[in-house]
């Protein structure tokens, strides 16, 4: 076994506790900003200030979607606490367009489905829901529904469920 034993002064120890705790607060600060990175993909769309069904439409408009005056359906829901693996599956659209439904696990939302009256590559009906809370979009995707029918994201990302 080896032992070494350094003196230091008062003055010395403190300054080197002073450096590892400016260490530690360095590392505290950056440490959720790569987390973060992580956890989502980064995505420039701001999801937030959505106060009415206005901005629900301009919102999907700014994708292209042209959709009908007012919700084909208005849901409240809570976002289940534990992800089943069609809730995954849901999730991986949602973090492929900078969304991560797990941080909003047991909140509630309200979904709205809008009907898009254009753009439709489907057979049948295409819609496009927003769920929202606290005037921000915490998930939102395109669907046709049927037997061929899809889910995907709001630009037709590569994570697309079938």
């Amino acid at each position: 076994m080896f032992v070494c034993t350094v003196k230091a002064s008062g003055l010395k120890f403190f300054a080197a506790l002073a450096l590892a705790v400016a260490v530690m607060a360095a590392l505290i600060a950056i440490l959720p900003a790569v987390g973060a990175e992580t956890d989502a993909a980064s995505v420039n769309i701001d999801y937030n200030h959505i106060t009415d069904e206005a901005d629900m439409r301009e919102f999907l408009k700014s994708f292209g979607y042209e959709t009908e005056e007012t919700p084909a359906e208005m849901l409240e829901l809570t976002v289940p606490e534990e992800f089943n693996s069609v809730f995954e599956r849901y999730n991986e659209i949602q973090r492929a367009q900078g969304l991560n439904l797990k941080r909003y696990a047991g909140k509630d939302a309200t979904a709205y489905t809008f009907k898009i009256k254009n753009g439709c590559d489907c057979e049948g009906e295409l819609y496009a829901t927003l769920i929202v809370r606290n005037e921000r979009i915490i998930a939102a995707d395109v669907c046709c529904p049927g037997e061929n029918g899809f889910v995907r994201g709001l630009r037709n990302y590569e994570n697309n469920a079938k």
